[in-house]
């Protein structure tokens, strides 16, 4: 694959400059100074990555977590694809994206997505502060829908553009470079973009404009391929059996968690298992980009100018709760997720302080030393990066939020067949289902060194509350919402609903 087209930018850029009547060597040290203090930055996202699932990344582990900071409170703001990459792109949570689900009818990638949102992003901003902008893999999971412009659209920020038609795939995807389709019916996805990624840093060194790297590969979504000479791997491991892995009927929570089977059979749960070690075998050729991408930028010596990032769009739960294997729920299993940094100034060590999805924007922003858009709901977190975390650091609070789908997926072999309030039922799950269309709620999470707590609200007709202390109660197993004194209820119902209208400030809740 060829980037030529793009690769004339800078070569444009400096005939710009030269026509102004400048001194050729204030010229010269103009640019150099531009190119040489701003730091480059490479994100990686995966796709659908439980926080006990880091354990395959040996070298991330090695190169990233050991050489930087391991943020131990990173969560999503909603536990669904389309809607949580929209929230990472822009800084803005889900009301205010308007991103309901995955289809093009929720926003995803829709026409009222490229026109409005799309000019948000952080690539836009990068991309107009003079920074060369490269992505590759899964972008938005309805990207390359013939309703909202095809493969031939580009969206907005991106220079080197290499988007995935549609949802995760491992072979026989289709991918959009720079507005042309292309067909790629045998190479393995993840390295595919790997190669474009060493392709692209190539052409980089501490002498070119600075760039903004995204790799969002496909592991480890279903269907759970890996590449053949990793098939073999991990044949031994199984989800862990922790207290919230299949327990018996959960009834002290909404009324989705509590159909039945009361736990997934014998069957049901051989199938998770296996499903586990899927995962982590295609979370190996993810360990092998992040160790190349770092090992090209020690080679080019760019590696002390780049920050490195490393985290998933959202988390992902397998058995956990009586659920058979999605996300959707305002669990830790599905709003918790790994994020590792290092770079320029990063200290290494592990970081308490919690952080959401809506902070990635700003804190890229940050780290290049560029202004924070004042409508970012997120807030930077890079200072924590730099100094050891302090014993107290700041109590935060912030939204968890989910619209819910049904009348999808629903098998004419579940009892409950026509319920068009229900989605994602099938034998092959036991028929437990995955979503529903009030499983709909908010949630208000807060974390500090003393507190750790979880209240939603579910949009049903019950008006359900759950609450959880995880001080105490870490797997969420008992919903303490009915023993709760009123006037908490009513303080963080307080707080729920002004996070709830939110708009830039206004949505960071902080205190000592």
């Amino acid at each position: 694959m060829s980037w030529d087209h793009h690769s004339r930018v800078e070569s444009t850029k400096i005939k710009k400059m030269a026509s102004l009547q400048i001194s050729p060597l204030l010229l010269l040290l103009s640019y150099l100074c531009f190119v040489v203090s701003k730091s480059n930055i490479v994100l990686i996202l995966s796709d659908d990555q439980d926080t006990l699932s880091f354990a395959p990344l040996t070298k991330t582990m090695k190169l990233v977590a050991s050489k930087g900071a391991t943020l131990k409170n990173s969560f999503v703001n909603t536990p669904l694809c389309c809607p949580s990459r929209s929230t990472l792109l822009t800084g803005l949570y889900q009301h205010n994206t308007g991103v309901l689900n995955n289809s093009i009818e929720g926003n995803c990638n829709s026409n009222k997505w490229q026109r409005r949102y799309e000019p948000l992003t952080f690539a836009q901003e990068f991309l107009t502060a003079g920074y060369k902008t490269f992505y590759a893999g899964k972008y938005l999971n309805q990207y390359g829908s013939h309703k909202t412009g095809g493969l031939s659209h580009v969206p907005k920020g991106w220079q080197w553009w290499a988007g995935l038609k549609g949802n995760s795939r491992y072979y026989n995807y289709t991918l959009s470079i720079n507005g042309t389709a292309r067909h790629f019916p045998t190479s393995y996805l993840t390295d595919h973009i790997y190669e474009m990624a060493l392709e692209f840093l190539k052409g980089q060194s501490l002498q070119t404009t600075p760039f903004l790297m995204m790799l969002a590969p496909p592991a480890p979504h279903a269907p759970y391929i890996p590449s053949p000479k990793y098939a073999k791997l991990h044949l031994n491991t199984s989800v862990p059996r922790t207290p919230n892995f299949n327990p018996s009927m959960q009834k002290d929570k909404h009324w989705m968690m509590r159909l039945p089977p009361n736990q997934l059979p014998p069957s049901i749960v051989e199938q998770i298992d296996e499903y586990w070690r899927q995962r982590w075998r295609t979370l190996m050729s993810v360990d092998d980009m992040v160790a190349g991408i770092i090992h090209t930028l020690s080679n080019i010596g760019l590696s002390d100018n780049t920050f490195v990032l490393v985290t998933s769009d959202n988390g992902y739960h397998l058995g956990h709760y009586g659920l058979p294997w999605d996300k959707r729920q305002p669990y830790d299993t599905d709003i918790r997720v790994p994020l590792f940094i290092r770079g320029p100034g990063v200290k290494r060590q592990m970081l308490h302080n919690p952080v959401m999805t809506a902070d990635i924007a700003p804190t890229l922003l940050d780290m290049a030393g560029l202004s924070i858009p004042s409508h970012m709901d997120g807030t930077s977190f890079l200072q924590s990066l730099y100094s050891k975390q302090k014993k107290h650091y700041l109590t935060r609070s912030f939204l968890v939020e989910h619209t819910g789908e049904g009348g999808k997926s629903i098998s004419v072999a579940c009892p409950w067949f026509g319920d068009s309030g229900l989605s994602n039922c099938s034998p092959e799950s036991a028929c437990k289902c995955q979503d529903a269309r009030n499983n709909s709620y908010s949630c208000v999470r807060t974390v500090g060194p003393k507190l750790d707590s979880l209240l939603c609200k579910f949009n049903d007709r019950e008006h359900f509350l759950e609450a959880y202390n995880l001080v105490s109660d870490p797997y969420q197993m008992k919903n303490i919402a009915r023993q709760m004194k009123k006037k908490y209820i009513a303080r963080g119902l307080t707080i729920l609903r002004k996070l709830q209208s939110c708009l830039g400030s206004s949505c960071s809740i902080f205190n000592i």
